[in-house]
């Protein structure tokens, strides 16, 4: 079997409510979802999402190659972009094709992912992120419901301007999960707004009445010794990894102790995951993978890893077009049967298509927020 080629789609996610966190929000709701599918000379073929960053500039190192050798592969294409850096977009088009790369691999073995990697079980144990800083107090009402009608038992809310309105949120949460556990998990993800004293005041504010179970991206991810500080300054677990591209940039950040909870970015693909999974568990620390969405694949490597402890799982929905072979219950996901990593692409519907949205618009959440240079008042509110 050889590899001959590519194609890309663009599909929408509609999530039907606003998303975003400190930093921004899209108002509309609608997000792209990149897609490539990979070619091959004997009809199978794989399909990944995540990017379409640099897919022209990776495909050499894919070429004509058997698409079974994923690790060889997925080496070569970091090998072919090295020298200008595989980091940032870059490293979202090698995790894509990486995708595709074990869909064909998974396929030819007439497996789902998960079997094939190794999982015993197929569930993946998941707790509720809806992206939901822009909501107001009825939508997350309407929205966390939902999750805790799928059993859910842990939620991590956007946040970290105002630890008021934080606790209000994490109140209206916990009532709402406590049909499924009376102490339900909750995490707070601050997406890197604020500096080491912040981040102290703040945690140390909402621990005084919620039991948080860990905070994410608390300060900027290159900051190994302030993540360190501040995990021995607070209660709960740090976590922290998401937008960590290559092991190289791990390194630092667990010698420095930094990393309570190993987080890899979904969109970084599957050989990533399982790369990132094996070396926190090297320090006996857990892992779990961020943005599962509609990222079908990292879920069946998370299942099929020792120290996975919880996926995130931002919304119930798919993006149009695709077909996701899994269901949300028990707090978690099911994987199902399909071999490969169970999507199905309806490229005629997705062709027909007119909606389009972006995770780039000027006001959303992957633009650096202004207001890093705020401070805590009071354990209530910040101002200049």
């Amino acid at each position: 079997m050889r590899i001959t080629g590519y194609r890309t789609l663009r599909t929408v996610h509609d999530w039907g409510r606003p998303v975003g966190d400190v930093n921004g929000y899209i108002a509309s709701g609608l997000t792209d979802v990149p897609v490539v599918i990979l070619e091959t000379d004997e009809g199978i073929e794989g399909i990944g999402m995540g990017s379409h960053a640099d897919l022209d500039r990776l495909f050499p190192a894919l070429e004509g190659r058997d698409p079974r050798a994923v690790s060889t592969l997925y080496d070569a294409m970091l090998a072919r972009v090295f020298k200008s850096s595989h980091g940032g977009a870059t490293f979202g088009g090698v995790g894509t094709f990486d995708t595709a790369l074990w869909d064909i691999k998974a396929k030819a073995a007439g497996e789902p992912l998960w079997r094939l990697l190794g999982a015993g079980d197929r569930f993946v144990h998941g707790y509720a992120s809806g992206l939901d800083a822009a909501l107001t107090d009825d939508q997350l009402t309407t929205l966390y419901r939902r999750f805790a009608e799928r059993g859910f038992t842990a939620a991590k809310l956007k946040g970290g301007r105002n630890v008021a309105t934080d606790l209000r949120r994490f109140g209206i949460v916990t009532e709402l999960l406590s049909v499924n556990d009376t102490a339900p998990a909750l995490m707070l993800d601050a997406n890197e707004s604020w500096n080491l004293k912040q981040a102290v005041r703040y945690v140390t504010a909402l621990e005084e009445k919620v039991d948080l179970t860990w905070i994410e991206e608390p300060l900027r991810r290159w900051d190994a010794q302030g993540h360190a500080r501040l995990s021995a300054a607070i209660r709960a677990a740090v976590a922290t990894g998401e937008n960590l591209t290559g092991l190289e940039m791990y390194r630092p950040l667990l010698d420095a102790g930094g990393a309570d909870i190993v987080q890899a970015g979904a969109v970084w693909g599957i050989t990533h995951f399982l790369r990132v999974a094996v070396t926190a568990h090297s320090r006996d620390l857990p892992v779990s993978p961020v943005g599962l969405t509609a990222n079908h694949a990292v879920t069946a490597a998370a299942a099929a890893v020792p120290n996975h402890l919880s996926a995130e799982v931002q919304d119930l929905g798919s993006p149009f077009g695709l077909t996701l072979d899994q269901e949300f219950a028990d707090g978690g996901v099911v994987l199902g049967d399909r071999p490969g990593v169970g999507i199905a692409v309806d490229e005629v519907a997705i062709d027909g298509a007119q909606a389009s949205g972006t995770w780039q618009e000027p006001a959303g959440p992957h633009v650096r927020s202004p207001r890093s240079g705020l401070r805590l008042v009071d354990h209530g509110h910040w101002e200049d």
